[in-house]
């Protein structure tokens, strides 16, 4: 019996792989969310903390975050500082812009902190969330700022792959 696997992953986590097919959908939706959300942050001059998928990789907030133009981006791979998020946030606004955009990965630790943990299950992988919130929470008390947290979530598993992701799945099955 012949097997081929595929690299399927949205988080593109995958050791030995250039690129997995999915990722690329999974980030265009969610810079555009980033684009759209600037809109509104700059209109109410708030502060918006973006959730995005990535327990073990921040490969979709950094690539989003970076895309989307946001002010700071966190990742499991580099335990944060809330305070020096902060005083960035505020340097922004001493300088004069009058919103911002964090965007978190699920899985970002605190510097001496632990991953957002909703739930565990004897055999299950340990359930992240709450972690927008947390931060929100966070930056409003060092800041003293509105700031308003939104997850995307499994918004970006679903919906319609975009043309690389396509392609890429036609030539890996092409391959195969």
């Amino acid at each position: 019996l012949r097997v081929i696997g595929v690299p399927k992953t949205i988080d593109n986590d995958l050791e030995s792989t250039v690129i997995t097919f999915g990722f690329d959908s999974a980030v265009s939706f969610a810079t555009e969310c980033i684009d759209r959300l600037h809109t509104t942050a700059a209109s109410h001059r708030r502060i918006m903390v973006v959730e995005v998928m990535g327990r073990h990789a921040g490969w979709i907030a950094l690539n989003c975050g970076v895309s989307g133009d946001a002010h700071a981006i966190l990742i499991p791979e580099i335990p944060y500082d809330i305070g020096k998020v902060a005083a960035s946030l505020l340097e922004r606004e001493r300088k004069g812009s009058q919103h911002s955009i964090v965007v978190v990965a699920e899985g970002a630790i605190p510097k001496g902190g632990q991953a957002s943990v909703i739930e565990k299950k004897i055999g299950h992988a340990e359930r992240l969330g709450g972690i927008g919130e947390r931060v929100e929470r966070e930056l409003a008390a060092l800041t003293r700022k509105e700031i308003r947290h939104v997850v995307l979530g499994h918004l970006l598993r679903g919906g319609p792959p975009t043309t690389f992701d396509r392609l890429l799945s036609l030539r890996f099955g092409a391959a195969a």
